[in-house]
């Protein structure tokens, strides 16, 4: 079978107008899938315009709704689209119109070939409407990569790191504040240092970057907490193969010492701390390196981070940016694509249908 030739044109994204998820299209379903790391799921309330029989709804918008959720569990998988090669559906009773169906549809054999995929339909209380089982031809693997900054977007570690600056300052006779340390959180110990001690020596900067990450090493041994939403979307993506990197200007000892202790090495096909980049975020240094050992493409890359110099950063690279309010207010990270309070808000559908 000769795969279609998919022609968007630039800056279009994902199809609109598509009849089942577009949201530009009138009389479509407006279907919102969603990916919660093992299944598609999607909810649809039909109405009068569904129906067949007298309030009864059309076998044919159930099995759409199938088709759908059915199609996006390819697309997360890791595929850039698939195209049906066979499809059965079997209906086990009428489904009103005015009661809300649930969709939901997963992989279950997966390979360059071909992909299998089962899908069910259901009222809100459990009762089967539909099931099918479709086969798909994929098409080429999702051109796509994601990078994470570290601190303040994995990991919540402000607190051990505003107190290991403190005390660096302090031992020096200045006084960090909160407001000082809250402007420069996310970027290298090199830019911090000179901003509040002023230009000095590069050895003294050294000395002084090595006594506060020690005791920030010390201090997260203690505790150390991920925030909510990102195991999940780390889960989704590495179990659909898409490409991770981590772009942190967090010194290369932090970043082994947190993937260590929280297991996360496994997560990422790359790494680029501050000390690999020749000048820190603002600079977008870090990330175009980070692309470049994924080999993708920086307009194909979108970034997570939560600090308005991680934003002019991604930004400055060309590539898209979620910015995440972990420790800045969202009025400071306008500047990004999409700002949101938690990763909990995101899935992996609507990162894939963003780029």
């Amino acid at each position: 079978m000769e795969l279609p030739v998919l022609a968007i044109r630039d800056g279009e994204g994902y199809p609109r107008h598509c009849f089942g998820c577009g949201e530009l299209n009138r009389i479509g379903l407006h279907l919102k899938p969603v990916y919660d790391g093992d299944k598609v799921n999607a909810r649809f309330t039909p109405g009068l315009d569904h129906q067949g029989w007298h309030n009864v709804t059309h076998g044919g918008i159930l099995y759409s709704v199938l088709d759908e959720v059915t199609a996006y569990a390819v697309l997360c998988s890791g595929y850039s689209f698939g195209v049906t090669a066979r499809s059965t559906v079997r209906f086990k009773q009428v489904a009103p119109t005015d009661r809300t169906l649930i969709a939901t549809a997963w992989a279950t054999k997966v390979t360059p070939r071909l992909i299998e995929v089962r899908g069910v339909l259901e009222l809100e209380n459990g009762e089967l409407i539909a099931e099918t089982d479709s086969a798909f031809i994929p098409g080429s693997r999702a051109d796509k990569a994601f990078i994470w900054d570290m601190d303040g977007v994995i990991v919540d570690s402000a607190a051990p790191h505003y107190e290991s600056w403190r005390a660096a300052f302090s031992a020096r006779g200045v006084t960090y504040t909160e407001e000082e340390f809250k402007s420069l959180f996310g970027t290298r110990d090199d830019f911090i240092i000179n901003n509040v001690l002023g230009p000095l020596p590069h050895d003294e900067v050294e000395e002084i970057a090595g006594e506060k990450e020690r005791r920030y090493r010390k201090l997260i041994k203690e505790h150390l907490d991920v925030f909510p939403g990102v195991m999940p979307l780390l889960n989704a993506l590495k179990k659909a193969g898409f490409r991770v990197a981590l772009g942190t200007s967090a010194p290369p000892e932090n970043v082994e010492a947190v993937l260590t202790q929280l297991g996360l090495s496994e997560y990422f096909d790359a790494t680029v701390s501050g000390q690999d980049a020749h000048e820190g975020k603002p600079s977008p240094d870090i990330y175009l390196q980070a692309a470049g050992k994924l080999g993708v493409n920086p307009p194909n890359c979108i970034v997570f981070e939560d600090s308005p110099h991680g934003v002019d950063a991604a930004k400055a690279a060309g590539m898209k940016c979620v910015a995440i309010s972990n420790s800045h207010p969202a009025v400071a990270l306008q500047r990004a694509d999409r700002v949101v309070a938690s990763l909990e808000e995101i899935d992996l559908i609507q990162l894939i249908r963003w780029i």
